[in-house]
């Protein structure tokens, strides 16, 4: 399954048409550990129609776009000549996301959705290769609302004679001690909860699969470890206002357990936060390098 290069870079899949309502949205908000006390008003307006608010990082779910082309998505048709790249989806890692809103998310609606590979960075034969997709979304006037940006990190797919350096530099994290830090505990069933947002990948709920890809039990998934985050934003720096948030990123470190307790430090200078999460029981950093940017 090769990449050619640089005709990945002419990629793209096909449109798609996507509706989703006030049930998506509370499932997700429910999928990052949303009105773990139901009694707590602040959290409840992500969970309960009245008033309904949504979590800016819900995007990457909502139309299964993920911040890259859907597995087995139609590819759109490609420029005369151009060869087809297909990588090795059982080798690849979700290397980083990222969501910024053009508009804050509704409620519901229906949109489209289109994606095109806009990177691709080879590693070496044995080490691998970085792709780089983007899916856009516009309402149905064709005004832009979401853009998705996601690297996959493809084990299997080195090699392929691309470039080797060009990728953006991550975003840098601030020397200094936090300005402060955000305790989350996740429940042992979480990621069986939020696998029911779309990715039903067993890795998240057999413990059979877990094993076999070297982990002790199931791990949760890295986008709701990401959806976390931005919970954690949500929660100690806007008041709980989403409309607050223009743009949401990171870089997934280490996995995740259901029942872990994530701690995420932040950073605040003026609109822009920094932020990293770990889990202090095991001395595992399991996001670096995050960035939200606040609406001027």
């Amino acid at each position: 399954m090769p990449i050619f290069y640089p005709d990945i870079l002419d990629q793209t899949t096909a449109a798609r048409t996507f509706t989703y309502g006030d049930k998506d949205v509370m499932l997700y908000a429910l999928g990052v550990g949303m009105s773990h006390d139901p009694m707590d008003e602040r959290e409840l307006a992500f969970t309960y129609e009245k008033d309904l608010k949504v979590i800016p990082t819900a995007a990457t779910v909502l139309a299964s776009g993920l911040g890259r082309p859907a597995r087995g998505a139609e590819p759109a048709a490609q420029k005369p000549g151009h060869r087809q790249s297909v990588i090795n989806y059982l080798m690849v890692v979700h290397g980083e996301q990222k969501v910024e809103l053009h508009r804050p998310l509704p409620t519901s609606g229906t949109f489209t959705a289109q994606g095109r590979t806009i990177g691709a960075y080879d590693k070496g034969k044995d080490k691998g290769a970085v792709i780089v997709n983007e899916t856009v979304w516009t309402d149905e006037a064709g005004e832009k609302v979401a853009t998705l940006t996601g690297s996959t990190f493809a084990r299997g797919d080195g090699g392929f004679g691309g470039p080797s350096e060009g990728q953006p530099e991550p975003h840098a994290i601030p020397d200094r001690k936090p300005d402060l830090s955000v305790d989350i505990p996740t429940r042992e069933d979480q990621a069986l909860l939020y696998r029911l947002n779309g990715d039903r990948n067993p890795l998240h709920s057999d413990p059979d699969s877990a094993r076999r890809s070297g982990f002790p039990r199931p791990i949760l998934h890295g986008l709701c470890t990401y959806g976390i985050t931005c919970r954690a934003v949500l929660q100690a720096i806007t008041g709980f206002d989403p409309d607050q948030i223009l743009s949401h990123q990171a870089r997934f470190s280490a996995p995740v357990f259901p029942g872990d307790t994530i701690t995420v430090d932040l950073w605040k200078d003026r609109g822009v936060i920094s932020f990293e999460a770990r889990v202090k029981a095991r001395d595992a950093k399991v996001i670096r390098n995050g960035k939200t940017v606040l609406r001027a």
